[in-house]
């Protein structure tokens, strides 16, 4: 509805300088649907380029600061209340949890909360979005008008975040995400960061404790760690046969086990294998390596673009500029363990933010 009424409105469309990138990766995605051998196939991902319209749309409606400052303040009303409904739903698999299950690892691993999301992959993700632009907002916006509130809902959220469990979010994307944060707020706050991360590691429970441990020590069947080797290694094996076309956007899971590794154990670990989860295998693999480039180029782009206004800003736009790049760190950095940006809902909020650097670039309060 919004794009229709943006169409009719008879304004003459603007467009954000991330325009050939995104082009050439529509194009690379077609070209690879259309010579895969089954287009019908890669449908799905043909469809997916309406979730970029979200760049087109806020890109035209939002002019000012101020706009961007109430859309993450409403992201994180949406967020803390998600927030609040995965906590209680921790605080029911504590309740209905008999001695046994309270000391059961897998028991909390298998039932994680997802707030209002369908999944806690995709909870996590939306999570760390919120949290890091309301980080940003806190630390860099000179206005102050209903900091106090929206401080009051970031314990919620990062709370909610570590007991989903989900290592690559709450051990990867948001603390590289945060630290660049906290590194241009107040450097000397990092001296700090070493005994804090140990203090909460001793008080956390024990499902965060064992989760963060499995990094190292897995649990055997029940962490992805050697579900992730393979996936990387047939991945891999994958883009070496098909480096310049891939095997064609939603191609991964039916070809999957063609190119699992000889040497590889049958059966697989238990785990999804309908992607690869990495962001840079998955797009090499699907679209070859010039659409996984395509899609580099243009999240490229847009931390460049970032970096450049935020060194040459010094009005309230500084937030919008140091959020987009705390966001693209903590994506690029989860992607490594999973295919984040194949969720609608985080490439959703990617896009978003990505257009509302773009609107503060040009808005008349940025200075």
């Amino acid at each position: 509805m919004g794009i229709v009424a943006l169409l009719a409105s008879g304004d003459k469309l603007r467009f954000p300088a991330i325009r050939l990138p995104l082009a050439l990766f529509f194009l690379t995605t077609v070209i690879a649907v259309l010579a895969s051998g089954e287009p019908w196939r890669g449908l799905p991902q043909i469809r997916k380029f309406y979730v970029f319209l979200i760049v087109l749309l806020v890109f035209n409606t939002f002019r000012a600061v101020s706009q961007i400052r109430t859309l993450v303040l409403g992201w994180t009303a949406v967020a803390t209340i998600s927030g609040v409904i995965g906590l209680i739903q921790f605080g029911r698999l504590l309740l209905r949890a008999d001695p046994a299950q309270l000391r059961d690892y897998g028991y909390f691993l298998y039932n994680r909360i997802t707030g209002f999301s369908s999944h806690w992959m995709t909870f996590g993700g939306e999570e760390m979005i919120v949290l890091l632009a309301l980080m940003s907002l806190l630390f860099f916006s000179s206005e102050r008008k209903g900091n106090r509130i929206a401080a009051i809902c970031m314990p919620i959220l990062l709370v909610s975040l570590v007991l989903g469990l989900t290592r690559s979010v709450f051990l990867l994307g948001l603390p590289t995400g945060a630290a660049y944060l906290v590194w241009r707020w107040k450097r000397r706050l990092f001296l700090f960061i070493p005994p804090v991360a140990l203090a909460v590691f001793l008080l956390a429970p024990m499902q965060v404790r064992e989760r963060i441990t499995s990094v190292l020590s897995p649990h055997t069947g029940m962490d992805s760690n050697t579900q992730r080797v393979i996936t990387l290694r047939t991945g891999w094996a994958m883009v070496r046969a098909h480096p310049w076309l891939g095997l064609g956007p939603e191609g991964i899971a039916p070809q999957f086990n063609r190119y699992v590794p000889a040497d590889v154990p049958r059966p697989l670990p238990s785990g999804w294998y309908g992607h690869l989860h990495n962001i840079y295998l998955q797009y090499a693999a699907e679209r070859g390596v010039p659409g996984m480039l395509m899609m580099m180029w243009l999240i490229g782009k847009v931390l460049y673009d970032c970096i450049r206004a935020a060194r040459q800003s010094t009005g309230d736009a500084r937030f919008v500029f140091h959020a987009g790049i705390a966001i693209i760190i903590a994506i690029l950095a989860e992607g490594f363990f999973e295919y984040n940006l194949g969720d609608s809902e985080i490439l959703t909020l990617f896009l978003t933010i990505t257009a509302c650097v773009y609107v503060a670039r040009t808005a008349p309060d940025a200075t």
